[in-house]
């Protein structure tokens, strides 16, 4: 099974994090984005994942190393594809094209997922969708008696579901897709300027493919700091639950109390400090004379005499203050 992720846009909502670095490798948790949605994907899959192809925008060669050493953590080849105009969803998994040949998850690098159904070999189509109260801001399925899909509507002014489609799909036939997306291509399916997935899927299901819903118990949002800590908190709960390591061996604390659940990463020093609950701190951070809760910090970051929540903090920060809700990009200094 190959996974295509669609990635190539900069996350202006998210910024200044993403000034940097491209939003799918912001941490929460400990580990990027994009490293979180394929292990969610894996979880769900019955086959191995062979390939994963990332579709970039021009992100530079220490973001893709960066992408494929996280493909090879999970197992499989990482490949590199650009989007180099921003034509629509259906351009950008156009993108890696020679990728699109049996069983084929699309996944878009924006969103992460808690979910109990299995893809059998038996499905045609999943599409990954979630109950909302508030259909009307989203994509939404609209399906038959048997709870087969067969239309995708977007932004709903009258009620057609409560089923909102989330970002990632499976297709059995990866090739079928190819032909349906190509389609829109040649024949200049355009609106509003974008190629769009969801005219392919319509066109999928009009010609005999079979969608089914794969509802998601969670779904977590990364569009903008205050949603990105609010995922943080939650996989930060999923870890602990799940029974994973959370805290480096290397990580050295003095005369501090750790509230879990919490992440604390390789060469973290802590002192005389009160961490916690939900946060991480990334690999060689600094934190001393701090209360720090509900907060992502990242990489090489020193804080002290500081009362942070609710707050994420980027790589190479240097802060000493007092009590904030922040949100600090990467080598930023601030003194108060």
């Amino acid at each position: 099974m190959n996974v295509i992720v669609p990635m190539a846009g900069r996350g202006s909502r998210l910024r200044p994090h993403t000034l940097t670095v491209p939003k799918p490798l912001v941490p929460v948790g400990g580990k990027p984005i994009v490293h979180r949605l394929v292990e969610d994907i894996a979880r769900v899959c019955a086959e191995k994942i062979d390939e994963i192809a990332f579709v970039v925008g021009e992100f530079g060669a220490e973001v893709e190393q960066e992408l494929l050493a996280v493909a090879e953590k999970l197992g499989a080849k990482g490949s590199i594809h650009y989007q180099h105009q921003p034509l629509g969803t259906a351009h950008a998994v156009l993108c890696a094209a020679e990728k699109l040949h049996g069983p084929v998850v699309v996944a878009f690098a924006d969103t992460l997922f808690k979910a109990d159904f299995k893809i059998s070999s038996e499905d045609e189509g999943i599409l990954w969708v979630k109950q909302i109260e508030d259909p009307s801001a989203f994509g939404v399925i609209k399906m038959n008696e048997r709870g087969e899909i067969i239309d995708f509507v977007e932004k709903p002014k009258e009620f057609v579901s409560d089923l909102a489609m989330i970002g990632i799909y499976y297709f059995r036939d990866g090739a079928r897709l190819h032909k349906e997306l190509q389609y829109l291509i040649d024949h200049a399916v355009i609106k509003s300027g974008e190629y769009q997935l969801p005219d392919a899927l319509r066109r999928l299901t009009e010609s005999g493919v079979i969608f089914k819903p794969g509802t998601v118990s969670e779904w977590l949002d990364c569009g903008n700091k205050e949603v990105t800590v609010h995922t943080n908190q939650r996989v930060l709960e999923f870890d602990l639950e799940a029974g994973l390591s959370m805290r480096d061996s290397s990580a050295t604390m003095i005369d501090t109390v750790i509230i879990e659940p919490c992440f604390i990463g390789k060469n973290v020093k802590i002192e005389a400090s009160v961490i916690g609950p939900h946060v991480s701190i990334g690999a060689d951070s600094v934190i001393r004379h701090s209360v720090i809760r509900n907060t992502n910090i990242q990489q090489r970051t020193e804080i002290s005499n500081a009362n942070i929540s609710d707050s994420m903090i980027g790589s190479n920060v240097v802060y000493k203050g007092r009590s904030k809700d922040l949100s600090l990009g990467d080598f930023s200094t601030t003194h108060e």
